[in-house]
């Protein structure tokens, strides 16, 4: 099925979890580097859970206006495919980190109303892709990850140079209305298919995929 939509499970914080999401046909798989979030993990419980992910599967980190020092730290120990900045990290930035650690680069803007989204245009100018997600609340202590939609409205009919990924409030129930209005062909969950804080539940993501239209493998 080469239409079928792409699948983010991000947030993985188990084996089990890992595999789950694996079988059932997600297309990445992301795993937070933030010690604010309950999605947190250590470098070296990362690097086991990555290395369990079967080949052909894209293996995201997600950082938050990560260092350099940092981010080598981390690219070190845990074979990663793909970085995800959801800091405040600017073009120059992205493009820098792109040329320095050699590896694709999404990145995430968080968007309410449409003062936003020239942002989407400058990030895809330098960015492999870009993560367009609901902006978090200012008083928010996670940039992501809080359960938050926005006015899908807001980017219908939208494109971008780049491969683009809807994130944001997205759950079993909702996603296939948020694809049929944007035209997403990549959606990203992490909340809307956990049982508690950083607790992914098997059924959950198989009913995710499932209405996301997502390939399920066998």
């Amino acid at each position: 099925m080469s239409d079928s939509i792409r699948v983010k499970i991000c947030g993985l914080t188990s084996p089990a979890a890992v595999e789950a999401a694996a079988q059932l046909g997600a297309s990445y798989l992301g795993f937070v580097f933030f010690p604010r979030s309950p999605r947190h993990l250590e470098i070296e419980t990362a690097r086991t859970l990555a290395m369990a992910v079967p080949p052909g599967l894209a293996k995201v980190a997600l950082t938050v206006d990560a260092d350099d020092a940092a981010l080598e730290a981390l690219l070190d120990r845990v074979p990663i495919d793909m970085l995800q900045l959801h800091g405040h990290e600017s073009p120059d930035r992205v493009a820098e980190l792109r040329a320095r650690f050699g590896l694709p680069v999404m990145k995430a803007v968080g968007v309410a109303d449409e003062a936003d989204l020239p942002a989407l245009a400058d990030h895809a100018r330098v960015a492999d892709q870009i993560l367009v997600d609901a902006k978090p609340p200012k008083d928010a202590a996670l940039p992501g990850g809080n359960g938050l939609a926005f006015d899908w409205r807001l980017i219908a009919g939208r494109r971008w140079p780049v491969p683009w990924m809807l994130a944001g409030g997205l759950t079993p129930g909702n996603v296939a209305e948020a694809i049929a209005l944007t035209g997403a062909r990549q959606v990203d969950v992490s909340s809307g298919v956990e049982s508690a804080p950083g607790v992914k539940d098997e059924a959950l993501m198989g009913r995710f995929i499932a209405a996301a239209g997502g390939k399920e493998r066998t």
